[in-house]
């Protein structure tokens, strides 16, 4: 009997707007062993979204409920909505051999620092605070005193990229998808 080998935690994280959500779901497109961990938070979703697929959406009186329930592997507070990564989400499919992809906030991703400290954490940095806050305009879905307050937490937040063992810049999609690729690849290889 041949033994499940356990999947891959890997923290994405990174300012808001630098593309971490498009980068993840390329990922996922090109490579089916790996899974997305869908997270809960209580931020309205924002037209496309899904409930299930893109986010868990709640209540405020729900998410405080599976906080106390110890659900959570990490959760935080960002721009006044609550987000968090279930322990569920993560465990089932990770011992069933996936490799999972946490998309979070730098919040986020340092409580999982702590909680999974063999995860794989990959910052992905936007090419200039110029980009990102283009970027973030471009969106058109937040006005302008949330945007700006977005692009003083992604200064405060860029110092963490020290942290990650994997430093992505996202100047090219498709070659930061390359460079995720490879570097879930390598994290196989080293657990094989």
């Amino acid at each position: 009997m041949s033994r499940v080998r356990l999947g891959n935690v890997f923290v994405v994280s990174g300012p808001s707007g630098v593309g971490k959500s498009t980068l993840v779901r390329r990922v996922l497109e090109a490579d089916p062993g790996v899974r997305f961990s869908v997270s809960h938070t209580t931020r309205r979703p924002r037209p496309g979204e899904r409930d299930g697929v893109d986010y868990h959406f709640v209540d405020a009186a729900g998410f405080r409920a599976l906080v106390a329930s110890g659900a959570f592997l990490e959760w935080a507070e960002y721009q006044g909505n609550l987000y968090g990564t279930s322990r569920a989400a993560v465990d089932a499919p990770t011992r069933e051999g996936f490799d999972m992809i946490l998309e979070v906030e730098v919040q986020g991703a340092k409580q999982l620092q702590a909680r999974l400290p063999d995860a794989v954490r990959v910052f992905i940095l936007p090419p200039s605070l110029e980009v990102l806050e283009a970027r973030l305009r471009e969106r058109n879905t937040e006005d302008d005193v949330v945007t700006r307050r977005r692009l003083e937490i992604a200064r405060e937040e860029l110092a963490y990229a020290e942290q990650c063992q994997h430093r992505i810049v996202n100047d090219s999609i498709d070659k930061a998808i390359d460079e995720l690729l490879r570097v879930i690849r390598d994290a196989r290889r080293e657990r094989a």
